[in-house]
């Protein structure tokens, strides 16, 4: 079930409702009988998203062709649902309009389905038909399991979305969460793009600066469009989204971001046209009536699981700390007491007391066993030696965790530590502000409420585009849920920054659990994606990685998995 009550617009064929794909606005609805007359192309495949009990969004695009007439501003197209893939079987039929006022997207909530069903959908025009789309509804009361393939940071130039179309193939997956950073915002020449010439992953001419305009926002969600793995997995599979802070631009928070400068323009223009163009080109209900930036939503799969899918960039987010700010710039000293009383501002948040009240609400009523939050940022404690942070230079930082990392090995194993050796691992510090490390104070709120519920936990996360496996803990120890993040589709990761080969990530993947006390597993130098199984009596969580993005005969070579008990 959704939070919000959705405009029903006009209903036809006893179980269905069209919306346009804008914020706002009409869509023209006739009978199911109805035949479209423009001739138009179906340029970007087809898409479902935020299925609910008895409704789902499907989506597609539809380029009026030359031979449509004088109007290219607009083309009528025909939506099929149908319970099996030759639609001999017509569920709810319509006419819905393709406007350039949305970039021909198209969207129609169809509703009056049945609970826990496989649908098919396609769109047809005076000329063409699309793929042919499977959906399906969520579970309305009991149900055994359900299961998510999950995914974030999928970076163009950086490689082929193998993931991606791994995923597309896999059966066993029900739906799609993607956490975010579905699309990146950055010029042609800068992040990730070392190997798009050689692999033919390079921007258009009219879209290789960075994204500013509702047009450049566009253009990359089209072509991000046409990747093979991304149009199967949208074929094949009902995605559940939340944006991260790439889609509108890096370090997104309420009134800036990092990847924003006074000389590009109003910001809040600019956020105002990323939102249009995601609410365009994803399968997710808008948010009629409401402002259109609160994305937080929660969809109730029977008596199993409730997910609750939460906004940490756009709504609330106080601007991120950096630790360059506190540091003199002549003598290099660190301003430790102004740092932590700025960290430790209880008016700083990620989600804001709005949305967090609305959580805790959610959570004390719902009836379901499990209670899952799918996010973008890691939640866990990831508190590094300060030492890491003195001086040591970025290649060298393998190295020096490694030595962190026997000392501890020494103490575990009973050894008597010097007090030089307690100093180097004693003593510790958030790698990363720009989480929930960054703003602990709302943090413990959260765990709090978590806690309080007194029902199973699990917290999703991407953002880092590095897998990891966190006990959430409160301040005092207490644990209280388990935090499971997905790795990157192709942004690189930790291996990139420090220059790692595989050996040197494993050996860091291996050393890091001994130094940060609530880290149980990480992978720091592959790609793929995680799939989340969720029974009454325990959880299994999947990593599955994959050789190769620079190709497209990539694969799933390796996996790594985690149960946890009810």
């Amino acid at each position: 079930m959704d939070r919000r009550s959705f405009i029903k617009l006009s209903s036809f064929a006893g179980a269905s409702v069209a919306v346009s794909t804008g914020l706002a606005g009409c869509t023209v609805s006739t009978s199911a009988n109805s035949q479209p007359q423009t001739n138009a192309t179906f340029t970007h495949g087809v898409a479902s998203g935020d299925p609910l009990k008895d409704a789902v969004i499907i989506w597609t695009r539809a380029v009026p062709t030359t031979d449509s007439g004088s109007d290219l501003a607009k083309a009528d197209i025909l939506w099929e649902m149908a319970s099996d893939a030759d639609f001999t079987d017509i569920v709810s039929s319509g006419i819905v309009e393709a406007k350039a006022t949305h970039d021909f997207t198209v969207k129609v909530d169809v509703t009056g389905l049945n609970p826990a069903r496989r649908y098919f959908y396609r769109f047809k025009s005076a000329d063409n038909t699309s793929p042919v789309g499977e959906t399906r509804t969520l579970p309305e009361a009991d149900v055994s399991s359900v299961t998510f393939g999950i995914f974030s940071c999928s970076n163009y130039p950086a490689g082929f979305f193998t993931p991606y179309m791994e995923a597309a193939q896999d059966d066993t997956i029900d739906y799609v969460l993607h956490l975010g950073d579905y699309i990146y915002e950055y010029d042609g020449e800068g992040y990730a793009t070392e190997h798009a010439k050689e692999i033919g992953r390079t921007y258009a001419p009219d879209n290789d600066t960075e994204l500013y305009t509702l047009t450049d926002y566009r253009k990359r969600y089209a072509l991000y469009r046409t990747d093979d793995g991304l149009l199967a997995l949208h074929k094949n599979k009902p995605f559940i989204v939340v944006w991260d802070d790439h889609e509108i631009t890096n370090d997104t928070y309420k009134d800036g971001a990092e990847n924003h400068q006074a000389d590009e323009g109003d910001f809040y223009e600019r956020r105002a046209a990323a939102v249009q163009a995601y609410y365009e080109w994803l399968p997710i209900r808008p948010p009629f009536g409401t402002e259109r930036l609160e994305i937080y939503r929660q969809f109730t799969f029977g008596k199993l699981l409730d997910l609750y899918m939460l906004d940490t960039r756009v709504l609330a987010r106080d601007k991120q700390l950096e630790y360059g700010d506190y540091r003199n710039a002549e003598t290099k000293a660190f301003d430790q007491a102004r740092f932590m009383k700025d960290i430790g501002n209880p008016n700083r948040g990620l989600l804001g007391e709005t949305q967090r009240n609305w959580l805790h609400s959610s959570m004390q009523q719902s009836q379901a066993k499990w209670q899952v939050l799918g996010q973008q940022l890691l939640i866990g404690r990831m508190l590094f030696p300060v030492s890491i942070f003195n001086g040591v230079e970025r290649k060298a930082i393998p190295a020096h965790v490694h030595r962190l990392a026997n000392i501890k090995r020494k103490q575990k194993q009973g050894g008597a530590l010097s007090e030089q050796e307690l100093a180097l691992i004693n003593t510790v510090m958030p790698y990363n502000l720009d989480a929930w490390d960054g703003y602990p104070i709302e943090r413990e709120q959260l765990l709090m409420q978590l806690k309080s519920i007194g029902k199973p936990v699990i917290t999703l996360a991407g953002d880092t585009h590095n897998a990891w496996h966190n006990k959430l803990t409160l301040k005092d120890g207490t644990e209280v849920g388990v935090e499971l993040a997905t790795p990157g589709v192709t942004s690189p990761g930790m291996e990139h920054y420090l220059s790692m080969d595989g050996e040197m990530a494993e050996t860091l993947a291996d050393d890091l659990p001994l130094l940060i006390d609530d880290l149980q597993y990480c992978n720091l130098h592959q790609r793929g994606f995680m799939t989340l199984t969720v029974s009454q009596d325990s959880a299994k969580a999947t990593w599955h990685y994959v050789d190769a993005i620079l190709t497209k005969a990539g694969k799933v070579v390796n996996t790594h998995s985690y149960e946890i008990n009810a």
